[in-house]
């Protein structure tokens, strides 16, 4: 049966692994992810989530774990924040070029030096080209729903790639919205078990992301590339049936609101969307015609969407927190 909670997005994370049925978990504690693998860290102990729950010395086994468990073929989830998601950094190359459908929860924090624990874009912008999809999300329940649609688009057979699910630190981490936990039965419906088509398997020994020799490595970076153009197509399409089924939808690539006749357009990522909606209405009171789009899927960049905004708006006033 469905529920409606007030929780933090961190733990709402949490409960999105619970739902989508994660059967591992490994990860690293580091402010301000924390409270996400502490709640998962809960719901394994306490027998809610069926689930490994590993413990490990750094952020780079964390990711190394979760390569292990996804070639092994089961769904894994992680989280991590800022200097953790950099210290990853080897490994997330390796778990989008052997294709591993991981979903990982980024809080966004800045990077030091110097030292800060706050908000910022630059922790996961600067793994733009590892080969990972990046959500970004405005609000909890957009948290719940995307890392459930992530799961949806890494494991379909035409993607197979890893996502970020990406929250800012503090401003959406630790505050506490009402979201809708949907029934379980539904999401099941929506969320099939994971399949892959090659799996680790000592009774059936293969292969898996062997020396190559150059002409070959093209070859898999160009599979790459086809299926991050294939996630672009995907990403909409999936969340039109997620918002059919569960009535939440976040407008596929970019989330966009009153642009149609907008001359001037505010472009954000993150919870500076919901700002940003907000001076809109305020401003259309003024007789000012503006518009709002957050970018909510940062890779695969929405090109072709972007430069569709600029077609009829004289001005695109963008607020960046990087």
């Amino acid at each position: 049966m469905a529920q409606i909670i007030i929780d933090t997005a961190n733990h709402i994370a949490g409960y999105a692994a619970k739902a989508a049925r994660v059967k591992v978990v490994a990860a690293y504690p580091i402010t301000p992810q924390t409270t996400i693998v502490e709640k998962i860290a809960e719901f394994v102990e306490s027998g809610e989530m069926d689930a490994e729950y590993i413990r490990v010395e750094s952020e780079h086994s964390a990711m190394a774990a979760c390569i292990g468990a996804a070639a092994a073929g089961v769904r894994t989830f992680t989280a991590t924040s800022a200097h953790g998601l950099a210290l990853m950094h080897e490994a997330l190359h390796w778990a989008s070029g052997a294709r591993l459908p991981i979903v990982m929860a980024v809080v966004n924090r800045a990077m030091g030096a110097p030292w800060s624990i706050w908000p910022d874009f630059s922790d996961s912008l600067s793994q733009r080209d590892t080969g990972w999809i990046q959500f970004y999300c405005a609000d909890n329940q957009e948290v719940f729903d995307t890392i459930i649609q992530a799961y949806r688009l890494c494991e379909d057979e035409r993607v197979f790639l890893p996502a970020m699910v990406c929250l800012e630190g503090f401003i959406l981490s630790h505050t506490y919205m009402p979201v809708k936990i949907h029934d379980q039965e539904e999401i099941d419906a929506f969320l099939p078990p994971y399949k892959s088509g090659w799996i680790l398997d000592v009774n059936n020994p293969f292969s898996h992301a062997n020396l190559v020799s150059p002409e070959w490595y093209m070859e898999f970076r160009y599979m790459i590339q086809e299926a991050m153009e294939n996630a672009k197509r995907l990403i909409p399409e999936i969340d039109k049936e997620y918002g059919r089924r569960f009535g939440f939808q976040y407008g596929g690539l970019i989330d966009k609101y009153r642009c149609e006749d907008a001359d001037l357009i505010i472009c954000t990522m993150g919870t500076m969307g919901c700002e940003a909606k907000v001076a809109v209405d305020n401003l259309r009171r003024e007789g000012l015609k503006v518009g709002a789009a957050r970018i909510r899927v940062y890779r695969p960049f929405p090109v072709e969407e972007v430069r569709k905004l600029a077609l009829n708006a004289r001005i695109i006033a963008t607020i960046d927190r990087h």
